[in-house]
């Protein structure tokens, strides 16, 4: 191009926007975007864009495509009033249609797509108008390179674009992790799409926009509906998209028949390689497979992937040229591949087995598993392929048995501490059942199989049983039969009382100290940290602070990791969350040291309670979602979620994400979060006034909580389970309760359960006509929880305070002084029902409070106060009754309050309020209980819809 020529390789999509509207408007110089790329990549959509942005407009503007026919489609052209946006003319010849439609319209603005396939006499006419563009002009032209007729002219020659024209081209390349993830979340819900998923479905897509999108309606037609997580897995099962396969094949078919085998080579070897390789694969010769590597480049079946490497744009491209391979051609290829990559050092060793397998070598197959296993001294734990691979070889059940044993163990480990799927647990459950194991070899494949269903927490109590079967047949490994034994003897997992849990640890520890084998002597150490931790015994800490953190044993070292982020979770229970964060802080650097990667699950799912306990409520529902989608059930994120949704009034929400049924059915469902979510569940009944099922509900729960012995554990269960005894009449069941409580933490380091029966109390002696014995207590669990730095639960003993004030007619205004501070420190943490019913009980009890001037307020066409709160609270689910519960209005009002807001919102359906509710101009109250992204999440989820007792 001339001197003065502007060519960029690369424009943001909003500096382009920028410079296209000052052209349009005059402003700037006349522009010209040139936008290329393979199909499906993304070009129409920046066209759409541009060509909705107000400037593009509010000018006259035409938009024509070319089509592979030779004819011209008019999609849009303004300036003549032919044809509005969304109403394209008939296509037209091409021969002298464009030059006429110019002449005739005008455009300021001209978007001309898949120039690729216009002919000669249109791109006169393109290259005469660029040659000497109107001032006031912009132009976006979009094509394939791989299909221009001269590479690199888009436009057919090279243009004289004068030196006011500026030049810009823009390349539209993959999708990056976020955009792949925004797309998959869209349309399989937050709570599905796993960062392995969204890693895959990016690797397998090849970012490529169409070929994601694609493959993500598959994926969601192809699915059970009640799915709840996506895998890898899953997006192999479906195969290749249509779209791309007959896209792919038919570009290969325009090859001449003997340049094919390069492309048959490069989707057999399924990764980038060189031209020897490739040519080599195919066998051919070196002339002759590079005049097949240039013709398959030219016709877009392989792309340069960097120097000297080349491939296909997207995996599932390669695979489907290897499906429609002849079996015979397809073997022949993957014995040459499997030839060339075993002369190479090192030899990889996955990838040879692949081959093998492909060309029907079981021996060499085998052989070559067994040097994946035996790599990473005997363990597998971040490889894909290599977990796919030892899984397939010991599913064929040809190796023999002191083979079998090798794989199955490498497979084992690598699937507790790393990569795990369905497949390696159905391989395992047959590998420990084949009588030819030796026993101990046997007995540590089953306590690896067992610690990963406990990890998964899908199968818990047969996890449980496979371990204990395992401690008999570890009788001569005393360090292995240690973790077994101190494993049964976790109190977090459900299913047994503290004395079994106890019972095993003294069996642990006898072992240990009989071997002095220091990893059982570190591991026993580790579990009496965690009993003594979780039951609240003052002793733990002094226990923690002698773990051996210092050890040169990765094993030890991997065992302290496991105590301290257990003994995390239980500081944070029982109310110690700031030392729990530095237990969790130092054993997640140890975990990461001892290549312990499920204990970061631990870790995690303790941060998000410990948030949501300490008011840490900002981007929290965001980051629950994020941890449902990367193990499917994860019910510490679970319960946090449904807590959020019903502090915002968001019942059904709430209802989706508690597990179904009482606590004793939770599966996998560690103990103080199945008590948690108990608690929630017993709440939830509580706000919709279903009183009898709360009542029910609380006498199950507490029983089971009863029978696990653990009372520090109560905090968060007893408070409701004792209000719905209450609420049902029943005061002598809720005082027995209090009392089996309190005497269940005499000598305990508890604070948050200690606040917590205060709690009780209270609301015992408020329910038993007491409201100033009631008002003390409340006050002073209210300060127990701000010592605890527990923001929410210390609001709901403000409110419980003031309406105990109310009642006693005793300092009424400080209490009416503290409820309004109590009800915006509600509003402020995202607890929008919760703040509602604060400030309804408020007028209620203290109508003064609410007075104002003389006069009716003018708020136009804005949201009165009681406007947004309503609106508020039906965005979040509530039925009309329901607020009108909570605010003590009738329904009927409430219903014309919803009526003015949606009509001011501008909003058609009562849903859409919670897009406009949670806006700039939403009252207090954030968006963060159960909104957004996480929300939108939900709400596509296989529960979205769960009814609750009531209807609309």
């Amino acid at each position: 191009m001339r001197s003065g020529d502007e060519e960029r390789p690369v424009v943001c999509e909003r500096a382009w926007e920028e410079q296209l509207s000052e052209a349009l408007a005059g402003a700037g110089r006349p522009s010209l975007l040139l936008v290329e790329g393979e199909a499906g990549t993304g070009k129409s959509r920046l066209m759409r864009r541009l060509a909705e942005s107000p400037q593009a407009r509010s000018v006259p503007r035409l938009i024509v495509s070319f089509q592979p026919s030779g004819s011209l489609l008019v999609t849009e052209n303004c300036a003549a009033g032919s044809a509005g946006p969304g109403q394209p003319e008939p296509e037209t010849s091409a021969r002298g249609g464009l030059g006429a439609l110019l002449a005739s319209s005008c455009p300021a603005f001209l978007v001309a797509e898949d120039v690729h396939h216009a002919g000669g006499d249109c791109l006169d006419v393109l290259r005469r108008l660029l040659s000497e563009p109107p001032s006031r002009f912009a132009a976006v032209v979009t094509y394939r390179p791989e299909q221009l007729a001269r590479r690199g002219l888009p436009l057919g020659r090279a243009v004289d674009y004068p030196a006011m024209l500026a030049v810009s081209r823009w390349r539209t390349g993959p999708l990056d992790e976020q955009q792949v993830r925004d797309a998959a979340e869209e349309v399989l819900g937050a709570e599905r799409c796993s960062g392995e998923l969204v890693a895959g479905l990016r690797h397998r897509s090849g970012g490529v926009p169409q070929v994601l999108v694609d493959l993500l309606w598959m994926l969601r037609d192809e699915s059970d509906a009640g799915r709840r997580h996506y895998t890898v897995r899953d997006v192999d099962a479906v195969g290749v998209p249509v779209r791309l396969s007959e896209s792919v094949l038919g570009k290969l078919d325009a090859l001449p028949e003997r340049y094919r085998p390069i492309v048959w080579a490069a989707a057999v070897l399924g990764h980038d390689a060189d031209a020897c390789d490739l040519s080599a694969v195919a066998g051919l010769d070196g002339g002759v497979g590079r005049d097949a590597l240039i013709a398959a480049l030219e016709a877009a079946v392989l792309r340069e992937a960097g120097e000297g490497r080349y491939g296909f744009g997207t995996p599932l491209a390669a695979e489907a040229v290897r499906t429609h391979l002849p079996g015979p051609v397809r073997e022949r290829l993957h014995q040459r591949a499997a030839t060339l990559l075993t002369a190479r050092e090192p030899v990889p060793w996955s990838r040879v087995a692949r081959h093998w397998k492909g060309c029907g070598r079981t021996e060499e197959w085998l052989r070559a598993a067994e040097h994946v296993a035996l790599g990473r001294d005997g363990s597998v734990t971040d490889d894909e392929t290599a977990v796919a691979l030892l899984e397939q070889a010991l599913g064929e059940g040809s190796a023999a048995p002191e083979k079998r044993a090798r794989l199955a163990l490498a497979l084992a480990r690598g699937a507790t501490l790393g990569l795990r799927t369905e497949e390696t647990v159905r391989v395992l459950r047959g590998t420990v059942a084949d009588p030819t194991l030796p026993s101990e070899v046997r007995g540590e494949i089953r306590l690896e199989l067992g610690l990963l269903l406990h990890n998964q927490k899908r199968r818990f109590q047969e996890g449980r049983e496979q371990v204990r079967c395992a401690v008999g047949e570890l009788t001569g490994r005393p360090a292995l039969a240690t973790q077994a034994m101190c494993a049964l003897a976790n109190p977090f997992f459900p299913g047994a009382s503290l004395s079994e849990h106890s019972g095993w640890l003294r069996r642990a520890e006898e072992v240990a100290a009989a071997s002095q084998n220091g990893t059982a002597l570190a591991a026993a150490a580790a579990s009496r940290a965690t009993l003594l931790m979780a039951v609240g015994d003052p002793g733990a800490w002094r226990l923690v602070e002698r773990l051996p953190r210092e050890s040169a044993d990765l094993a030890d070292v991997q065992q302290v990791a496991r105590a301290l982020c257990n003994t995390a979770s239980g500081a944070v229970y029982l109310g110690h969350h700031q030392r729990g964060s530095e237990l969790l802080r130092e054993g997640l650097e140890l975990a990461a040291v001892s290549d312990a990667p499920f204990l970061a699950r631990v870790g995690s799912g303790t941060a998000l309670f410990r948030d949501w306990l300490t008011g840490s409520w900002e981007g929290l529902a965001d980051r629950c979602t994020a941890a449902v989608a990367e193990d499917g059930v994860t019910y510490n994120a679970r319960a946090v979620l449904a807590l959020l949704a019903l502090a915002k009034g968001d019942w059904n929400g709430a209802h989706s994400w508690l597990p179904p049924g009482d606590p004793s059915s939770y599966e996998g469902c560690e103990t103080p979060v199945a008590a948690t979510a108990a608690g929630a569940r017993i709440r939830l009944l509580l706000a919709r006034d279903d009183g009898e099922s709360a009542d029910a509900a609380a006498e199950s729960a507490w029983a089971w909580f009863a029978g696990k012995d653990v009372w520090a554990w109560g905090a968060e269960i007893a408070p409701w389970a004792a209000a719905a005894h209450l609420s049902a009449g029943r005061r002598r069941a809720a005082e027995a309760l209090v009392a089996q409580f309190a005497d269940g933490l005499r000598g305990r380091d508890a604070p948050a359960a200690e606040a917590a029966l205060l709690q009780c109390r209270a609301a015992l002696a408020e329910a038993g006509g007491e409201p100033a014995e009631a008002l003390g207590l409340f006050e002073e669990a209210g300060a127990a929880y701000e010592r605890l730095s527990f923001p929410y639960a210390r609001a709901l003993m403000a409110e419980g305070a003031g309406r105990c004030a109310f009642a006693t007619g005793v300092g009424v205004e400080a209490a009416v002084e503290t409820v309004t501070e109590c009800a915006e420190r509600l509003s402020l943490l995202g607890a929008a029902w919760d703040a509602a019913r604060v400030r309804a009980a408020l007028r209620l009890h203290h109508p003064a409070a609410f007075r104002r001037p003389r006069g009716r307020p003018a708020y136009a066409e804005q949201l009165s106060p009681r406007e947004a709160e309503v609106a508020e609270l039906a965005a979040g689910g509530l039925t009309n009754r329901e607020i009108a519960a909570t605010l003590h209005l009738s329904p009927r009002t409430v219903e014309q309050h919803v009526s003015r807001a949606m009509r001011k919102l501008g909003v058609g359906l009562r849903q859409e309020l919670a897009v406009r509710t949670n806006g700039p101009a939403s009252t207090p109250g954030g968006a963060e209980a159960g909104s957004g992204r996480a929300a939108a999440g939900r709400r596509n989820g296989p529960d979205a819809a769960a009814p609750g007792p009531r209807s609309a």
